[in-house]
């Protein structure tokens, strides 16, 4: 959530981050200026009727010490109103925070002055590429027929016990995703992240609070009768570890992975774009969560930035490194850089990694805060990032290693899957 203070001092850069991120609801932030304005007036008052109350009670307490019970009730009638005026601005109050706080939650987070213009991915910005296409031969084949040809997955199999979009793995390939969930945790933890296993389920306060809600409700799987949601990423049961807490300025930075199941409603069913594992329901993901102070946040990404880039050499595939532009970034995002992966059988890219800075958007929302050197609590930034997420992952390195006698394991991944060949 945008700190109140960006309305009252600079509307129109605000107004300027909100075209930037394609928001088209601008008549809001006019509405939650009026309401906040009329919000302090209100306080006003009723700091003023509060005073006077206080006042007129010592007053009553001396005229009756010195026998003037006339002046004494007329006192006490003055109170008697004030208070119930007290009363009835204490309930209009509470109605305009209401009102400010879910207008106020509408809106998303304020782009970085870095993040380009543009509506639609095709207006990203390459940032730098890496890695060897791969030379495959014109009998080479998508990953979906190079799974059915190894028995690595089965997606009749999901779609017969849950449905469309959940795949079901077998034999190597289920080899394969436990040894890059393995891999992918062991190369977070010897870069100082503490691994924790949350919940794979939330409650409304902890979708809130990393911005899913109200944001992506349809995006959610949602379990109705006990109002929790399956997590969309582990992000969300990660930073939510914090709220309403003080963190000691010594235990920052905080550096949090998790392997995690994600659950995602968005899913297509048909075309080439979501055949096999290009996009599915339930999806298994390693995620990295950071909370900083504000000053060193923009390093800080940068850093996590590099750490999945080096993932991604490791894995020897190649890679781009995109900068979101506005109009393609997340509601609570200040900055994004998103990773694709080249699939060479379907000589496309693929997003395997989003890489955020959140500033105090999310910390704002669930009041995480450090103190200070002078001891004054501030909000945390907070940052997160794929590292990684599995299916497309695995759809390009079954696809870029293909070869006549099977598909090749890279080096790096050899000891967690426990040979150097799927054939």
């Amino acid at each position: 959530m945008l700190p109140i203070q960006l309305f009252r001092q600079d509307k129109d850069l605000l107004l300027q981050g909100l075209a930037k991120k394609n928001f088209k609801e601008t008549d809001l932030v006019d509405k939650i200026i009026d309401l906040d304005e009329r919000r302090r007036q209100m306080q006003v008052e009723h700091d003023n009727l509060a005073a006077s109350v206080n006042a007129a009670s010592k007053q009553i307490g001396q005229h009756m010490a010195k026998g003037e019970k006339e002046q004494a009730e007329a006192l006490k009638a003055q109170v008697a109103a004030h208070k119930d005026k007290i009363k009835e601005l204490v309930q209009s109050l509470g109605e305009l925070e209401n009102q400010l706080h879910d207008d106020m939650v509408r809106l998303p987070n304020m782009p970085h002055s870095s993040v380009p213009k543009g509506k639609t991915p095709e207006e990203n910005e390459v940032v730098r590429t890496g890695g060897n296409m791969p030379q495959l031969g014109e009998h080479k084949l998508p990953h979906w027929d190079l799974m059915d040809k190894y028995k690595l997955m089965d997606l009749s199999l999901g779609n017969k016990i849950t449905g469309s979009g959940f795949p079901v793995f077998m034999g190597k390939g289920a080899r394969l995703q436990r040894a890059l969930i393995q891999y992918f945790l062991n190369f977070n933890l010897a870069a100082g992240y503490t691994e924790y296993c949350p919940p794979f389920m939330v409650n409304e306060d902890s979708a809130y609070g990393t911005g899913q809600l109200p944001d992506k409700e349809g995006q959610m799987y949602h379990a109705s009768a006990d109002g929790f949601y399956l997590i969309p990423t582990s992000e969300v049961p990660l930073t939510n570890i914090f709220r309403d807490e003080i963190i000691h300025e010594s235990n920052l930075p905080a550096k949090l992975t998790a392997y995690s199941p994600c659950f995602r409603r968005e899913a297509g069913s048909y075309g080439k774009d979501v055949r096999g594992l290009n996009r599915v329901h339930q999806f298994d993901k390693v995620e990295i969560v950071q909370l900083v102070e504000p000053s060193k946040s923009y390093d800080t990404l940068e850093q996590m930035v590099a750490h999945v880039e080096k993932l991604v050499q490791s894995l020897e595939l190649p890679y781009r490194i995109l900068r979101l532009c506005g109009g393609d970034m997340s509601f609570a995002s200040a900055l994004t850089y998103d990773f694709e992966v080249y699939s060479a059988a379907q000589e496309r890219w693929l997003e395997v990694s989003s890489v955020s800075n959140f500033e105090t958007f999310q910390s704002n929302r669930m009041k995480i805060r450090y103190r200070d050197a002078n001891g004054k609590a501030q909000l945390v930034h907070t940052l997160n990032g794929s590292s990684l997420a599995l299916p497309r992952i695995m759809a390009c390195l079954l696809e870029n290693n293909q070869a006549a006698e099977g598909v090749k394991i890279p080096a790096a991944l050899q000891p967690y899957f426990g040979g150097d060949i799927i054939n």
